[in-house]
């Protein structure tokens, strides 16, 4: 069986995509930590991705087929601009560089939506011009994914890039959108929101893992959005949200100002997703927020 090695294994994503990978790879996870319980007939391998040694003393002991690497800083109101996605670039370099001198074979890196050039956002298609990132964010993942595709090419090495939308789900940071309105509804507090008048995309995490998983297993090359392809307003989201708490009275929509680079219109164009991987999601945006609302009640103190 291919031997496939996931970073950032415990995270929001990495944590479905090791589940989802389990009947399709043997899986071998890595992150600073284990989170418990590890899921059955997977292995953990605790490693700092920054650290070059540790990291490529990782890859020559699992000596994978297979790589999806997720790891990167992630932490809101911090990735957008901070100067580690620089140092997460250049981990991100030696990581893949060690999996093709290892005998790797497939890799796939996970980018972002930031990648494209907020002030002209629409329906993103891989095939736009040139992307124009508006953030350090996405200038490094965007840089990161470019120098990924070119080394895979020189060295016979299929690598795809996966472009993420807006996920959602449980285990989400509590300061995201979801969370974030979800947590002080049950609490009996009010949601301060912005008028929520931007469309966007939004995926559960779980399909999002399975899709990564799907283009893991793949051959596809080159850069692929994940999402829906539905477009959403924001205050629709938080509206079902609100229902789901039953306390749809303690929203404030309008007491948040939206933010001035915010484009009103970002939602993915998943014609590659769909017709080239033949990928679909299972879980529609209404059932997937009830079950997050859910979970959040069930966890409050996470």
């Amino acid at each position: 069986m291919n031997r496939l090695l996931i970073t950032g294994a415990t995270g929001f994503i990495g944590a479905p995509a090791v589940r989802a990978a389990r009947g399709h790879f043997e899986v071998h996870a890595t992150a600073r930590a284990p989170r418990a319980p590890v899921p059955d007939g997977v292995r953990f391998h605790r490693c700092d991705v920054l650290n070059a040694a540790e990291a490529e003393q990782l890859v020559a002991d699992v000596r994978p087929t297979h790589l999806l690497h997720l790891a990167w800083v992630a932490t809101p109101g911090v990735y957008w601009t901070t100067p580690e996605n620089h140092r997460w670039a250049e981990a991100s370099k030696r990581l893949l560089s060690a999996f093709v001198r290892n005998g790797g074979r497939r890799a796939v890196v996970t980018g972002s939506c930031a990648e494209y050039d907020w002030a002209a956002a629409g329906a993103c298609r891989e095939t736009d011009p040139p992307a124009r990132p508006h953030t350090t964010y996405g200038r490094c993942k965007l840089a990161f994914g470019h120098w990924a595709e070119t080394l895979g090419a020189a060295r016979g090495v299929n690598v795809a890039r996966a472009r993420l939308f807006f996920l959602y789900g449980p285990h989400e940071h509590p300061a995201r959108l979801v969370p974030s309105v979800a947590r002080a509804l049950l609490a009996g507090a009010p949601a301060a929101c912005s008028a929520g008048t931007q469309v966007r995309d939004f995926l559960h995490v779980d399909d999002a893992a399975d899709a990564l998983v799907a283009l893991t297993r793949a051959g596809l090359t080159g850069a692929v959005n994940v999402g829906s392809g539905t477009p959403v307003a924001v205050r629709d989201v938080i509206g079902r949200v609100a229902a789901a708490c039953g306390r749809p009275e303690l929203v404030r929509l309008g007491e948040r100002d939206t933010p001035a680079a915010e484009p009103p219109l970002l939602v993915a164009d998943v014609t590659r997703l769909r017709d080239e991987l033949g990928w679909r999601p299972r879980i529609d945006l209404g059932t997937g927020l009830d079950e997050t609302v859910g979970w959040w009640r069930a966890n409050r103190a996470a």
